[in-house]
């Protein structure tokens, strides 16, 4: 029924991947001198024990190598589970001595690229506690642009289908194909992230920031080195650079490899990326010119700190520069309903995603058209081409489920004694995996180390779900799943 050899043959492999990973923060804290390169030293030769162990029992032939579409639903969410559980490893015996839920927490916030945090002090964290956060992001978010371009396509998760080329149309094709893209898609990756980096340090960044903050910009997953985030280095020039970078990271990361082609009428082609564009546009300016007119902000900070905030939200990355909780209530209700946003579909962003808006809004247009032309025939498009009934049934069903997710995680969050507030922007931003929520307590001048033990493990799962497309990790709740 389920190719269990296989998947614990690939999970084997990214944990000794894990394993070698773990060894840049150890170096890294045995270079400044720091006791914590043990934990790390540790953990990694307990990653790779595991692995090598996992990889040579399920060795097998060529003729076990297929992936059928129920085993990359499973292999999915056990990739990701399985990174976030051994990625906590550090947190949990390092001398700082996390809990087990909070050093989960932290590390599923890092694989899923969400970007909220328990840690209240991050000046004082080692060098190697530190990079470890940023290398889980960037391990997570080019984990699923490649999942995005190479696997939900075939398993028609929420419209991805959409993307489907002629290359992915069997599921025999699933492990060539990720293999294929993967090596691309980490050359544009790692381009975008050494850019970036330079950019940082251009504008006054020392070295290891640029480097950490890089890592998470690209990743649009938004954790820092500074317990005030990106506004701590107090520098117009990083609030920009960084801007432009997460928008770059919310592109569909092989519009990158079409302009290298010299296909660049191919961007101003793609109605998601103009789409996109123009919402960043848009919602840029509303909040702009709010705190100008209202005498918020001067006019140059008020384009500053505007851009930057509302950018960071909409991608999902989740820097701060300000309190934007004391903007006043438009910037607020719009920044919470921009949480939902997202950006386009093959970046590292999560939320609904700018596509499903379109799909949606062409949907509904044709609905009214149909009510004033009854007897009218009507098509939907997508970037010129027709978009079929299974994918509109897809996309509606994904806004639905969305929706009711979000409304049970608000509902028991709320049981945890969390305030409304709280439980409503903490369900949104771990769904969404923005990173921070509003109000005093997980807002962007707090963190989530003070919510309660039931509310975490809540969240952890709204994390996971959330950036795995939710019916990814819902369809193995169903008996039928597991059924021959």
């Amino acid at each position: 029924m389920f190719n269990f050899k296989l998947i614990l043959n690939v999970l084997g492999i990214l944990l000794i991947a894990l394993s070698a990973l773990m060894l840049i923060p150890a170096l890294v804290d045995l270079i400044y001198s720091s006791q914590t390169w043990v934990s790390f030293f540790i953990s990694s030769l307990f990653c790779l024990g595991f692995g090598i162990s996992i990889f040579l029992s399920t060795r097998g032939d060529g003729e076990e190598s297929k992936l059928t579409t129920k085993d990359a639903f499973l292999l999915t969410t056990a990739s990701w589970s399985v990174i976030a559980l051994f990625g906590a490893i550090p947190f949990y015996i390092s001398d700082l001595e996390f809990s087990l839920t909070d050093s989960i927490f932290e590390s599923m916030s890092g694989v899923t690229t969400t970007g909220s945090t328990i840690i209240t002090d991050l000046e004082a964290m080692t060098r190697g506690l530190l990079i470890w956060r940023s290398l889980l992001q960037w391990l997570g978010g080019i984990g699923i642009i490649v999942m995005a371009i190479s696997i939900l396509p075939v398993l028609q998760v929420g419209g991805m289908q959409v993307f489907r080329t002629e290359s992915s149309d069997t599921s025999d094709k699933i492990l060539p194909r990720t293999a294929q893209v993967a090596s691309a898609v980490l050359t544009i990756y790692i381009s975008l992230t050494s850019l970036c980096a330079f950019g940082y340090w251009l504008f006054g960044m020392g070295i290891f920031d640029a480097v950490n903050h890089s890592m998470t910009t690209i990743a649009t997953g938004g954790f820092s080195t500074k317990s005030g985030s990106i506004g701590a280095f107090n520098s117009a020039g990083i609030d920009y650079v960084s801007s432009i970078f997460m928008i770059l990271a919310s592109l569909p990361i092989l519009i990158y490899l079409q302009i290298y082609k010299g296909k660049i009428s191919n961007f101003f082609k793609d109605q998601q990326i103009i789409t996109f564009l123009i919402i960043i546009l848009l919602s840029c300016s509303l909040v702009i010119f709010y705190l100008w007119f209202y005498d918020i902000k001067n006019i140059s900070d008020a384009i500053r700190h505007g851009l930057f905030n509302v950018i960071s939200i909409i991608t999902g990355t989740g820097y701060s520069t300000d309190n934007y909780n004391l903007w006043g209530a438009f910037p607020i209700y719009l920044l919470f309903f921009g949480m939902f946003v997202g950006g386009c579909a093959g970046s590292t962003t999560c939320g609904i995603k700018v596509f499903r808006f379109q799909i949606l809004f062409e949907t509904a247009r044709n609905q009214i058209k149909k009510i004033l032309h009854p007897h009218g025939v009507f098509i939907s498009h997508y970037n010129n081409k027709k978009l079929s009934d299974d994918v509109v049934t897809s996309v509606m069903s994904f806004f639905f489920i969305f929706i009711l997710i979000f409304i049970i995680i608000t509902l028991l969050l709320s049981t945890t004694q969390l305030d409304f507030i709280t439980s409503l922007s903490a369900a949104a931003t771990s769904l969404a995996n923005v990173g921070p929520g509003l109000g005093s307590t997980i807002g962007p001048e707090g963190n989530f180390f003070g919510i309660p033990f039931g509310a975490k493990w809540v969240l952890i799962f709204a994390m996971l779900i959330g950036r795995l497309e939710l019916f990814t990790v819902l369809v193995l709740l169903m008996p039928q799943f597991w059924k021959k």
